[in-house]
């Protein structure tokens, strides 16, 4: 069996450039794969070492056993690639090693997938070789640049004062969003700990002891069914600040973001970040975390469309309801049958219907339009500011269903018509959401965000009175539609906590 004597590594593997030519190295790693060109055998060792039979015949003999994944050491000389053989699409692609001795460090069986990016093998099998997973190129490059995030925001806070502490993982059981994991304790029979599913609780006593600037890159435990976003463990940045206010919080955490994201990924992002209102993400997008990478903004036809000979969306408005509408630009064209099956999928989303109004230059293409007078079409025109060529699509029910719905058709649409670039970055912040909102079931005020959270200073009068008109000094940073990350101001008043927490 062949050892590691001797042959202590110099390089890593692509690190060899022009200016290494003529140096001698040893290089260690996995085979990525072997050639034989008719007395020259080629290996790439996530870089490429040749063996020649001028050199060693004993070298080429060994390099000819060489099967993809086994382990090998290779001591040689750097030369430059032929021009014919140049790679510009590797950092190393304009030099080579000529291998002068080879050792087998470990042979490998032949493994159940590639080892390359793209491969078309279930995650199942992939999870079973997940040591063999992480060496393809896609899997090893993700844990680089968590490597540098993480690395990029300790560099940034701790420019800025703040101290990074742990907190501790064995804990007591607070509500929370989920349900909690719990660990049985051993020398308390029948008693639990509870894995934290936010350090909420420590890093507060943190704040009370005058710490002032903390943060954590820390894990969380939630015990909730899988979704895309949502896993049972999962790692968060974690920042606590005394003595500010909202928009401080803004802006060092906007900043923060786009010094990240310049250090990964060499983006360059725009600030200050958009902010919307929670109000008016949800009258113009249809939701509290909207994609603002494309327009079709959601508009009101309440206005428009009322006193109409339209039974269905009379009855809505005398109800209290509303009628929303988007404009899909150029679209008037889009068949019945795909027309119909966007009222299956509205309904999805609580929606009863949707009607839509075509402006072609045979006229309008529509189920509705016969109901409305021509000053009713105009204002319809109007309001939508619609155009020849185009499509406007109209939901009318409850506020509540007509908004989710209509967000949920502005994106389904979007997708269709390919209009959101997957290479675009659109931050925006979502501020002032309602403090609390009504359960149906309890007939109860309750928290929007948490029991905690400020209400505005203009607000407190309303605590009392009128709690559903109280917006909270709570925000979200959504990018492309995901809300990535949020907080609030704490309330630090004990009258207003005994207030907020009697809903």
């Amino acid at each position: 069996m062949d050892t590691l004597a001797g042959m202590k590594r110099t390089h890593g593997c692509g690190a060899l450039r022009v200016e290494d030519a003529g140096t001698e190295v040893v290089l260690c790693g996995w085979v990525s794969r072997q050639r034989d060109h008719g007395g020259l055998i080629f290996i790439d060792l996530r870089d490429r070492s040749v063996f020649s039979p001028e050199i060693d015949t004993t070298a080429l003999a060994k390099a000819d056993g060489v099967r993809t994944e086994f382990v090998i050491s290779v001591r040689g000389r750097v030369r430059l690639r032929s021009a014919d053989t140049v790679n510009p699409l590797m950092e190393t692609g304009t030099v080579e090693v000529c291998g002068e001795e080879i050792r087998i460090l470990n042979p490998a069986k032949t493994p159940p997938f590639y080892i390359q990016d793209n491969v078309d093998v279930d995650e199942t099998v992939r999870l079973k070789y997940r040591y063999l997973d992480l060496r393809r190129p896609e899997m090893q490059q993700n844990l680089i640049l968590r490597h540098r995030v993480a690395k990029a925001m300790r560099d940034f806070f701790d420019r800025r004062d703040f101290i990074e502490v742990e907190t501790p993982m064995l804990t007591k059981s607070t509500p929370e969003g989920a349900r909690d994991y719990l660990v049985p304790s051993r020398v308390n029979p029948g008693k639990f700990y509870a894995l934290p599913q936010s350090p909420q609780i420590f890093k507060q006593i943190l704040m009370v002891a005058g710490m002032e600037r903390y943060f954590q890159i820390v894990r969380c435990f939630r015990d909730e069914d899988l979704r895309a976003d949502r896993q049972p463990e999962f790692t968060q940045l974690d920042v606590e600040m005394s003595f500010v206010e909202r928009d401080d919080i803004l802006t060092i955490m906007e900043t923060m973001i786009a010094e990240v994201f310049k250090i990964a990924i060499g983006a360059d992002l725009q600030l200050p970040m958009k902010r919307l209102s929670y109000d008016e993400a949800m009258e113009k997008y249809g939701s509290d975390k909207p994609d603002i990478r494309f327009d079709m903004e959601i508009f009101d036809l309440s206005d428009a469309m009322r006193g109409s000979e339209f039974k269905v969306f009379e009855a809505v408005l005398a109800a209290g309801g509303c009628i929303k509408g988007i404009n899909v630009k150029g679209n008037a064209a889009i068949p019945r049958r795909e027309l119909d099956g966007l009222v299956n999928y509205v309904g999805q989303y609580g929606a009863k219907g949707m009607a839509w109004i075509g402006y072609t230059a045979e006229g309008l293409k529509s189920q509705i339009s016969k109901f409305f007078s021509e000053a009713q079409l105009e204002n319809i025109r109007k309001a939508a500011q619609a155009e020849e060529g185009d499509m406007v699509l109209i939901i009318a029910d409850k506020p509540a269903v007509a908004v989710n719905a209509m967000g949920q058709l502005r994106l389904e649409m979007a997708r269709r018509m390919n209009l959101i670039d997957p290479d675009k970055l659109a931050f925006t912040w979502v501020l002032d959401f309602p403090m609390f909102e009504y359960d149906e079931e309890e007939k109860r005020y309750v928290a929007m965000h948490h029991m905690f959270t400020s209400p505005r200073d203009e607000d407190l009068q309303y605590l009392e009175s009128d709690p559903g008109r109280i917006k909270a000094k709570a925000y979200d940073m959504v990018l492309n539609g995901t809300e990535i990350g949020g907080g609030s101001i704490r309330i630090f008043q004990r009258e207003v906590q005994e207030l907020t927490g009697g809903f």
